[in-house]
């Protein structure tokens, strides 16, 4: 293996503080050459995580592993690594960022400097948290990309960003200290003398603490996903966050919410997951149906997004709860889905809002006409959304919904009713926003997709699409390290699951499961 194979996952995680730090010792006049070498760093990020994809073999397991000793006294250890789970959305924060950069270009004016050190610091952090198999450095990697968030959000945002900025920073910092005491405890009693996660994964705890340590850091987890009912600070943050700020948000900083769960939290307390999946089955149900019927009476393009956010995200949380192979993996998969689209929508939102510095869905009509490209690129990506069949939405959803049988049929059938919602509220709104006659005259003369817009939605469309089409290429990578989750699950739980639970911990996928058949 090459020096830098080796090495590649900690190259990830520091170039963009490199980039970082030489765009701060730039000159403030230098704001092109602030945002060129913003995009250069960021560019060369994904395409170095690409050699992640080509490196990366198809099994369990922890792979391009890296350790080494950083406070040994307490056990304290620099371990970072990729699996199944986290490959895919270390790529989709490399891939999001220098789009997020380039789709700002022209809407960022002042403060550029900090605006692009920022979002290379955020990429790192987030890099970070996806990579971390230290549970004291997954913490600092959690914390660190609080900071430039709160910051993107506090000083370019919109009128009320110093509210929302806020309320993101107390929502999510509230759970971190609980996830962080949770640590603490663990470390103090599982006599191992570490924070690794394999060492702590493997030492048993004892079930009735189990029960606490689990609840604090699933309550972190939930927040950041965010779960009905701790989603409310996510709406303020999407409304008033500058259009990048929400891209990276609803694509990348949702998923560790997910994630937390998958790498965290379920390893590490198994029987307390089991016995808490049916209570998140109910509150994912919840979400999935709440954020649909929230986003249907929207007057707000980017408010209804945020919305459909919360109940996108409940069907990932559903597959989590599921725990088979096929749940978790549609979870996953829907995790990237949910980036692109959710993504995409944002960038379309805020490119109308720069033309016409509204988002109301009454100021619009007829855009068809007037701006047919732009028309284009939002209904596809609409289709996305709605998990229509040959879409990457629909790949992810019909795996949550199939793996999720075994666990509840009656969850199943109410999370369905979200899919035809959310027909209801994107048609309608596209609805409105493009079709009939144009009938306000402040939109006459809007201009169409410029190249830079296109070369940002572009990559986007085509990601919907080869996902839709081609996902046995991305769920190949995911479904060992599924498999291997639900099987450690099984092993440790087997006891409580036949004595009082039973569907909740159902028998390992088959080959007849839609994520084994793809193989």
């Amino acid at each position: 293996m090459s020096v830098l194979n080796q090495h590649l996952l900690s190259v990830l995680i520091f170039l963009p503080v490199v980039g970082a730090v030489a765009i701060a010792l730039s000159r403030r006049e230098s704001e092109t050459l602030q945002k060129i070498l913003g995009l250069v760093f960021s560019t060369a990020g994904f395409a170095l995580s690409l050699l992640l994809v080509r490196g990366f073999q198809d099994v369990a397991g922890m792979q391009f592993v890296e350790r080494g000793r950083w406070i040994p006294a307490w056990g304290i250890s620099y371990a970072v690594g990729v699996d199944g789970l986290s490959l895919w959305l270390v790529i989709l924060t490399t891939f999001l960022t220098p789009l997020a950069l380039l789709g700002s270009w022209s809407s960022i004016d002042r403060r550029v400097k900090e605006f692009v050190v920022f979002m290379l610091l955020l990429e790192a952090g987030m890099i970070g948290v996806f990579v971390a198999l230290d549970l004291f450095l997954f913490y600092v990697f959690w914390e660190a990309m609080l900071i430039p968030m709160y910051f993107l959000i506090g000083i370019w945002g919109h009128e009320r960003r110093i509210y929302a900025a806020v309320k993101f920073f107390l929502f999510t910092f509230a759970g971190s200290v609980l996830m962080l005491v949770a640590f603490l405890v663990l470390y103090r009693t599982a006599g191992v003398g570490s924070f690794d996660l394999a060492v702590l994964v493997a030492a048993p705890v004892d079930p009735a603490l189990q029960v606490w340590l689990f609840l604090a850091c699933a309550l972190a987890f939930a927040i950041k996903v965010p779960m009905f009912p701790f989603h409310t600070w996510l709406p303020d943050a999407h409304v008033e966050a500058p259009t990048a700020g929400s891209v990276i948000l609803a694509g990348v900083l949702l998923k560790m919410g997910g994630y937390g769960f998958l790498r965290i939290a379920i390893p590490l307390f198994p029987e307390a997951a089991v016995r808490f999946a049916p209570l998140i089955g109910v509150l994912a149900v919840i979400g999935i149906i709440y954020g649909a019927l929230v986003a249907l009476v929207q007057p707000d393009l980017k408010k209804l997004v945020a919305y459909s956010s919360v109940a996108h995200l409940g069907f990932v949380m559903l597959g989590i709860a599921a725990f088979t192979t096929t749940g978790l993996v549609g979870s996953v998969y829907q995790m990237l889905n949910h980036g692109i689209s959710t993504g995409a929508l944002f960038f379309l939102v805020g490119m109308l809002y720069d033309r016409r510095h509204t988002r109301l869905i009454s100021e619009f009509g007829g855009l068809k006409a007037i701006i047919p490209w732009y028309t284009a690129v939002f209904l596809m990506i609409s289709l996305s959304s709605i998990a229509m069949p040959g879409f990457n939405g629909f790949v992810g959803e019909f795996l949550i919904l199939v793996g999720s049988w075994p666990f509840s049929p009656t969850l199943v059938v109410l999370a369905s009713l979200g899919v035809i919602l959310a027909a209801g509220y994107i048609l309608w709104m596209v609805k409105r926003v493009f079709y009939g006659e144009p009938t306000n005259p402040k939109n006459e003369k809007l201009p169409d997709l410029s190249l830079r817009e296109a070369a940002v939605l572009v990559p986007l469309v085509a990601l919907a699409f080869f996902m839709g089409v081609a996902s046995p290429l991305f769920t190949k990578r995911i479904e060992p390290a599924a498999d291997a989750l639900v099987v450690q699950v099984q092993e440790r739980t087997r006891p409580i699951a036949a004595a009082s639970l039973g569907p909740v911990a159902p028998p390992r996928a088959s080959r007849a499961d839609p994520a084994e058949a793809q193989r």
